[in-house]
């Protein structure tokens, strides 16, 4: 992913929490969000990190990606927390959506490896 699609400044000031296990996607997708404007809150790469942030220090989350797999590990419940709190968010998957709990389907996905297109066109209705 580069700077090139980001330049519009679609998530100005807004503080997306990133949930990625792999350290390189995680830079390379925080680097790209950046860009865009927003506040990188992380990236974690564990359930139990993202639930505890989630928790513990209630922090003010704009707009969340989620990983679905994290060390093995499906970040469904980072999922929940979110969307009890009205915060809207992504999932990106390595996976096709067969993989994914059928309960978390509705729920915008992007297919690894990430295109910057699709995820800021997944990212566009949750700016607004």
């Amino acid at each position: 992913m580069g700077p090139a699609l980001a330049q519009n400044g679609l998530l100005s000031g807004r503080r997306v929490l990133v949930v990625e296990d792999d350290f390189l996607i995680a830079e390379a997708l925080c680097a790209s969000l950046e860009f865009a404007g927003a506040v990188v809150v992380g990236p974690l790469g564990s359930v139990s990190d993202a639930i505890r942030l989630l928790r513990q220090d209630d922090p003010a989350i704009d707009i969340a990606v989620l990983d679905v797999d994290l060390h093995g590990e499906k970040s469904y419940a980072v999922a929940d927390v979110l969307a009890e709190r009205g915060v809207p968010f992504l999932f990106t998957t390595g996976y096709n959506v067969d993989a994914v709990d059928v309960a978390y389907r509705d729920y915008p996905r992007c297919e690894k490896p990430l295109s910057e297109r699709a995820l800021f066109a997944a990212l566009q209705p949750m700016t607004g």
